[in-house]
């Protein structure tokens, strides 16, 4: 998992920046800045951090196995818990992005980050933006490209409050997707399930292994029968608990066949399989056809 002291490392040459070690590492940037020390292609890896971009120009960004292609200005929000990758910037690229690591926000945000629509797995944040919104979103990275090279005292509460700002407006740019409090206890633990399904895939090396791979792990974990577990889920997503699983399970196999040197037999080892003969045929059937083949495709 790549950490911000990596990002600015590999995206600035080893630039020395202002990171605030003590308040969630916040640093802000227009795009331009950095289109001297691209790399060739996209790196696909999760980060330790989270980032909010502005992007003014075309481009592919890749989130879990699927490709986005985006045009004008787009707004994207990328965190933790999903792998993602960008085409390489074109020279005449603008706009601007951010990253924080979830310590910003503790103290000073009443909602935990995982918990809003915007993070939730399963969910791509990306909003193609007027332009009115476009110029919103534009203000709001300048003021706090402003304030961060300023001596205020309170620079990184104002700063937090800007941050927020583009958080809601995403949120506001997703209909239908508000903020539920889960009072029906199977909603709940339909949504615990959901949440602990997604936190499991942060793979980093192919010595590290998937260790919730059947409904009784997930039952065993959330102390609940798997009965009533997999009676739940199915209510109320309309698929069973192993589908799920076995969804997920096939996503992140694409993804690591598709962005990954990793051999066949260490993919098959980090998620979870007992020998490589198995992971084919659990490929297969829910591919139609081999990682081999689908890694050549």
């Amino acid at each position: 998992m790549e950490s911000l002291e990596q990002f600015y490392q590999h995206k600035f040459n080893g630039l020395t920046v202002d990171i605030q070690q003590q308040i969630g590492q916040f640093n802000v940037f227009d795009i331009a800045d950095r289109l001297a020390n691209q790399t060739a292609s996209p790196v696909y890896t999760r980060r330790n951090f989270y980032k909010v971009m502005l992007y003014i120009g075309e481009n592919v960004f890749y989130y879990g196995d699927q490709s986005i292609p985006v045009s004008g200005m787009t707004l994207l929000f990328f965190h933790p818990r999903l792998a993602y990758a960008y085409e390489a910037l074109a020279k005449d690229t603008k706009g601007y992005f951010c990253v924080f690591q979830e310590e910003f926000f503790q103290e000073n945000f009443r909602l935990n980050l995982n918990d809003l629509p915007l993070f939730a797995p399963g969910h791509i944040p990306v909003y193609s933006l007027n332009e009115e919104d476009g110029k919103e979103v534009a203000t709001v990275f300048v003021k706090m490209l402003k304030e961060i090279d300023s001596e205020y005292i309170f620079k990184y509460e104002l700063i937090r409050a800007y941050v927020t700002e583009l958080i809601f407006l995403g949120m506001k740019l997703s209909p239908g997707r508000t903020l539920l409090k889960h009072t029906d206890a199977g909603l709940r633990i339909t949504a615990l399930f959901t949440e602990l399904l997604g936190r499991q895939f942060l793979v980093e090396f192919s010595n590290h292994r998937l260790l919730l791979r059947r409904p009784h792990d997930f039952a065993d974990k959330l102390a609940v029968h798997v009965n009533y577990l997999n009676r739940v889920v199915k209510k109320n997503t309309g698929k069973t608990t192993s589908e799920h699983i076995f969804e997920r399970i096939t996503s992140e196999a694409k993804i690591l066949l598709r962005h990954t040197n990793w051999n066949i037999s260490q993919i098959s080892y980090a998620l979870g399989f007992e020998d490589l003969a198995h992971f084919n045929r659990f490929f297969k059937k829910q591919s139609g056809t081999s990682p081999s083949v689908y890694r050549k495709v």
